[in-house]
């Protein structure tokens, strides 16, 4: 008997809702999908409830709940995971953030949380502003870090005793309103001393930002300065146990976006670096493509990250998003082509809906397809939120996907005698 592999393509928010943009079809319903549609025809469909029915996800919820975890157990927030798959190290009590370059008025009021999607090398060299900062005048704290990341994204890690995750974010998540105070969340003293020390580098950060050299340049070209930074999703590290134990699988993931790569690391899966797999709308998804093929040599179970799908709802742009997911119709292609399904499953699934009307994730559930050895095929023969509610795996939970996909490779563990 053959050793059956698996290759588990999730594209970020690729799931939507109709936009009368498109004649009231969603941006998935209106592509040109015939590699996706050839996995829903020849496998069986469904449609996925990452959390529960109707509450939006968080793509590190998400992603641990695809890969079988009861996110109401494990998780401890954001900021750890999109740290460690930063390659900032990060120790059982050590504290993080997930910053965001953002630009503000006089006022402090919020004009725009990504400053215009600040490019990284301009990122860059303001997170070494800040960092020169940080040795010169440091908050009373034992170690702090901060590292820019991809485009306005950053880390921020605190060190030491006295500190607290029970603490209010700093972005208030909308344009036109002041950055927030943070706030302890609790009566603790390490509550109290971790909100004083971020609100002491909001303003620290703002007094070195507002006149960097860098911002000087950005609007003499008409580009939003970063001249602020937002502080949210404070966490620490979940204690989960890996794959391998879980399910007795040689799990790798290839991702650009460095919370997807936290969150997989966690779980012990083995990161695969690819040339040009950006995490932007110029990724190339045929390299990632055939890295996976590639990786199937070594490991039974890989994991493809596509992120322009949910870059486009963010956007707001329908039509950019189908592009995407018609780009990401090329690289299941280069799968299809490649792979052999009498021993490897396809499955495609979305680790949440982001609406392109609300520009953030919404509470739908998502299309899942898996094509491959022993699967019951149904009768569904196109890919989408829709066609998809209508197939045989029924509608499901985000951790009951993994213990499906463990079974038909052959790893499940019976219940009982």
């Amino acid at each position: 008997m053959s050793i059956v592999k698996a290759v588990f393509v999730v594209a970020d928010g690729m799931a939507d809702v109709p936009l009368k943009e498109l004649d009231g079809k969603t941006p998935l319903e209106a592509g040109e999908t015939p590699s996706l549609n050839r996995i829903a025809e020849s496998g069986i469909c469904g449609v996925v409830d990452i959390v529960a029915p109707g509450i939006p996800p968080g793509s590190d919820v998400a992603h641990l709940a695809l890969l079988g975890y009861d996110v109401l157990e494990v998780y401890s927030g954001r900021g750890a995971l999109e740290a460690i798959g930063s390659e900032i190290d990060i120790l059982p009590n050590d504290l993080a953030l997930r910053c965001n370059f953002a630009t503000v008025n006089e006022e402090f009021e919020v004009l725009d949380r990504r400053a215009g999607r600040i490019e990284n090398d301009d990122a860059a060299k303001l997170a070494v502003a800040l960092e020169e900062s940080l040795r010169d005048d440091p908050p009373e704290v034992g170690g702090i870090l901060f590292k820019s990341t991809i485009q306005h994204r950053a880390i921020l890690r605190l060190s030491g005793p006295n500190l607290s995750t029970m603490v209010s974010d700093t972005d208030p998540h909308k344009i036109g309103v002041k950055v927030l105070k943070a706030r302890p969340l609790d009566a603790s003293s390490e509550a109290h001393n971790t909100a004083a020390i971020l609100n002491q580098l909001n303003q620290q950060f703002y007094s070195v930002l507002k006149s960097h050299p860098v911002n000087d340049e950005r609007m003499k070209k008409g580009l939003l300065p970063a001249n602020t930074v937002l502080f949210r999703g404070i966490g620490q590290l979940p204690e989960i146990d890996p794959l391998t134990l879980l399910y007795g699988i040689r799990p790798a993931v290839i991702a650009a976006v460095p919370l997807v790569r936290g969150v997989c690391k966690v779980a012990g899966m083995h990161l695969i670096p690819v040339a040009n797999a950006t995490g932007t709308y110029e990724t190339d998804v045929i390299a990632k493509a055939r890295a996976a093929v590639e990786t199937l040599e070594v490991h039974d179970f890989v994991l493809i990250h596509f992120k322009a799908t949910d870059l486009a709802s963010h956007d707001g742009k329908p039509r950019t998003k189908v592009a995407m997911i018609e780009k990401l119709d090329v690289l299941v292609n280069v799968l299809l082509n490649t792979v052999d399904l009498e021993d490897t499953l396809i499955i495609i699934s979305s680790d949440h809906t982001t609406s392109t009307v609300k520009r953030e994730h919404s509470g739908e559930p998502v299309p899942v397809a898996i094509v491959g050895p022993d699967v019951r095929v149904d009768d569904v023969d196109e890919f989408g939120e829709r066609a998809c509610a209508k197939g045989g795996l029924g509608r499901i939970l985000g951790k009951d996907l993994m213990p499906i996909i463990v079974n038909l490779l052959g790893k499940a563990e019976k219940a009982g005698s």
